[in-house]
């Protein structure tokens, strides 16, 4: 008799369909150096799964102590003409799960994704006889170590703490990686686990460089933890996983300011509701504001800012050497919210910085305790550019999420579980 069943991919987390049929002689194509333990015999006729030792083989098994290729697939397959594979896991001992592909007539299963060196795996083979009662094969093997000892090292950013909901997660590679199918292995070992739920996904900034964001904005209250699976995983023949140091960040209450440079006026928004409404001055011709959504990069009390540091010519008519306080960074190029008494004339009617959004000193104090990192400023109305995607801050609510999702390298991939919405973002 045969019977359809479904198991759940721990790789993935998506159901998948498998035909289980007839006792099975099974295959564990390892390579070198397996090793195997069984479970205590049972009947199959009996509730408890029966064992299938001397169903069950395992191709290259080796007596000289070497250890299996962590270059090569891990594959389990049925032999006999009425043997069906039922279930296959595959995890090592810090956790970390292979994921596989089970084929639609249940003769072989095969991983899809690779083998970590230097590792002990445990792999749990089911099966189900005749009679419908289920068998159970478990293999434990180790693989070898890497031939180089060439690592790429994964840091991430930003630092463990509570941020705004518009913070995008990084990854600084210790090495460049160019080839696409090299920068899957390494997309795919980059994991995102944020409760709530949030469709989002990875974009490649450089060979060096990479950016997490959700489709939209991070759910207020969301915990997003960030970690690496990459460490002894085959990257290229002379590059192999290394560290990374996970981090865990709080998403704090939506706050969205938006400057309205026509208007000469700045709306803080927190969880949509309106906040309070400030008169300010932003860019003049020649030096406009730019437009588009920009994250808070940090706070900074006191500042010194000189005309030098924007191009400006020292001692020509636009020259400026300011003590400037309570500065809310939001480029790294040196555009501000800020304090500006000097201007205090010009907010709410004209447009007279070089760039920065303006405010009277108690406005700017009250919005430098108003937001944290993370947080958003939304320029709108203005005569400058739109704000640069990447090397000047986070300018990454600028790319469209279609656009977005083409900077990944595994954009024609089966959506992963940390890019399912399990619960609709709160929109931008």
């Amino acid at each position: 008799m045969s019977r359809t069943v479904f198991s759940r991919d721990p790789g993935s987390g998506v159901p998948r369909t498998r035909t289980t049929v007839g006792r099975t002689l099974l295959v564990l194509a390892l390579g070198a150096g397996a090793a195997a333990c069984a479970s205590d015999d049972g009947n199959p006729l009996a509730a408890a799964p029966y064992d299938a030792a001397d169903q069950v083989s395992f191709s290259g098994p080796r007596d000289d102590g070497r250890k299996a290729d962590p270059s090569k697939p891990l594959e389990v397959i049925a032999a006999g003409s009425d043997g069906r594979i039922t279930d296959v896991t595959a995890v090592d001992a810090t956790g970390r799960h292979v994921a596989g592909e089970l084929a639609v007539d249940g003769r072989r299963w095969h991983s899809t994704s690779a083998l970590a060196a230097d590792a002990r795996y445990t792999v749990r083979v089911s099966t189900e006889n005749d009679d419908g009662a289920p068998g159970r094969r478990t293999l434990t093997f180790d693989t070898g170590k890497p031939l180089t000892k060439k690592r790429l090292n994964v840091t991430f950013g930003p630092e463990t703490g509570t941020y705004g909901v518009g913070q995008p997660l990084t990854a600084e590679l210790s090495e460049p990686v160019k080839d696409r199918a090299q920068r899957a292995v390494v997309e795919r070992a980059l994991k995102v686990d944020a409760r709530p739920w949030a469709e989002g996904g990875w974009h490649w900034v450089s060979d060096e460089e990479l950016h997490y964001r959700p489709k939209a904005y991070w759910p207020t209250g969301t915990t997003v933890q960030l970690r690496s699976n990459l460490a002894g995983i085959k990257i290229s023949d002379r590059l192999w996983g290394g560290t990374a140091k996970p981090v865990k960040l709080t998403i704090g209450d939506q706050v969205v300011a938006v400057a309205d440079a026509a208007a000469h006026q700045l709306t803080l928004y927190r969880n949509d509701e309106e906040v309070r409404t400030i008169p300010v001055t932003t860019g003049k011709p020649g030096f406009e504001t730019r437009n588009g959504v920009k994250v808070v990069l940090g706070k900074e009390y006191f500042v010194r800012m000189r005309g030098t540091s924007i191009g400006i010519a020292e001692g020509s008519a636009e020259s400026y050497d300011l003590p400037v306080y309570y500065a809310t960074r939001v480029t790294w190029s040196g555009e501000y919210v800020h304090a500006a008494p000097w201007s205090v004339g010009s907010q709410g009617s004209a447009n007279v910085s070089h760039g920065c959004v303006g405010m009277s000193t108690a406005n700017a104090e009250w919005f430098f305790d108003n937001v944290r990192e993370g947080d958003l400023v939304k320029v709108v109305n203005s005569q400058g550019a739109v704000m640069e995607p990447f090397g000047n801050g986070f300018g990454d609510w600028n790319v469209p999420w279609q656009k977005w999702r083409e900077g990944s390298a595994l954009t024609k991939d089966t959506p992963r579980q940390e890019q399912t919405a399990r619960l609709q973002p709160r929109a931008m």
